[in-house]
């Protein structure tokens, strides 16, 4: 199995759609996104999708997808928005593209928004094994931490995978 590898996001947030389109800062505004909204199903503020802006900032990816013309209650839509952090400096362009999409994948799997449909037809992928997120700051309705391995199926096949029990008799006398 991979090594494990740690993704920290650093959550910003509540904006309102229209500022969230303005985020055009080109060294810093890439990463992942939440949507909150009214959903005619699963009520108002709930999450409604997760996406990335990984070759665009966060505001051009944002303005293209109209949600203040789709959404029944389109002045009450929130964004939060989460930029990829650490401890070891900036990695270069292709490994921060690749963990932007691990863990919009991660999440869009573990959580489920509801205008994520097409996304959640996607196969785990063992790619995501060694996967941990540690979301921080203004995360709202995401968990804390995310781990790919409770998602995968590969402790599933594990044939010598057993609930313990105690190895000495207990006397009950």
């Amino acid at each position: 199995m991979s090594q494990k590898l740690h993704i920290h996001v650093q959550w910003d947030g509540p904006h309102t759609y229209d500022v969230a389109c303005r985020l055009q800062n080109d060294n810093q505004d890439f990463g992942v996104y939440q949507i909150y909204g009214a959903h005619p199903v699963y009520g108002s503020d709930v999450l409604l999708y997760i996406g990335k802006a990984e070759s665009q900032t966060f505001g051009k990816r944002l303005s293209q997808e109209s949600w203040n013309f789709h959404n029944q209650d389109s002045s009450k839509l929130m964004v939060y928005v989460g930029r990829i952090a650490g401890y070891s400096g900036c990695p270069d362009d292709d490994e921060w593209a690749r963990e932007i999409t691990l863990v919009e994948r991660l999440l869009i799997y573990s959580h489920w928004p509801a205008g994520n449909s097409s996304g959640l037809n996607v196969s785990f992928g063992e790619d995501l094994y060694p996967v941990h997120i540690l979301n921080w700051g203004q995360y709202r309705d995401l968990l804390p931490e995310v781990s790919g391995s409770r998602y995968s199926t590969q402790y599933d096949t594990e044939e010598n995978y057993k609930v313990y029990s105690y190895k000495t008799q207990i006397n009950n006398s």
